[in-house]
């Protein structure tokens, strides 16, 4: 049986901090088909999963505000699926923090709308075919190399970076002797 998913709108629920709107967000990934130990680079078996926004032809993460009766986590697993339609398991451990503009507010001079972002892996596990935003975002799985032309803001490459030397790391760690998936 099928559940339809409302996104959550308005932001009477946003957290804020110091007057940064706190955002969350992912890098959703999966490995690409076929590509199963036929490449010296892990880097090369996966793909992203990018978004498009409503009027621009750059690409974003999935990403959006983090509400009071939420973790930060459950706020970046709910972006991902309202925003580009995938579910999957979080990394727990945090890509990075970043302060940007909102793009609304990218030539304002003040404070307001600047936000504390918060970015995390997500290995997607189920893509649906209909989502809450679906009407304003289309989604494009895109190598991990593509997605450094594509990111619009600096920030997002700077994410990717942390990205990769995350999955690079739970990478070898899962290949050390002792490791439960060792033996796999």
């Amino acid at each position: 049986m099928s559940s339809v998913v409302l996104a959550r709108t308005g932001r009477h629920r946003q957290r804020y901090q110091d007057h940064f709107r706190l955002v969350a967000g992912c890098i959703p990934y999966k490995q690409k088909a076929n590509t199963e130990n036929h490449s010296d680079d892990l880097i090369d078996c996966l793909e992203v999963l990018m978004i498009s926004s409503p009027n621009r032809v750059d690409l974003v993460f999935p990403k959006g505000g983090w509400e009071n009766d939420e973790t930060v986590h459950d706020a970046a697993c709910r972006e991902a699926l309202e925003e580009a339609g995938v579910r999957g398991i979080i990394n727990e451990k945090s890509l990075g923090i970043w302060t940007f503009r909102s793009k609304n507010r990218q030539n304002s001079c003040s404070l307001e709308g600047t936000c504390k972002g918060y970015m995390f892996a997500l290995e997607v596990t189920e893509e649906l075919q209909c989502w809450p935003e679906q009407a304003s975002h289309e989604r494009k799985w895109v190598s991990v190399r593509d997605a450094f032309k594509l990111c619009r803001y600096e920030w997002m490459r700077d994410a990717l970076n942390s990205f990769i030397q995350l999955i690079r790391q739970n990478y070898v760690t899962s290949k050390a002797p002792g490791h439960p998936a060792s033996s796999l």
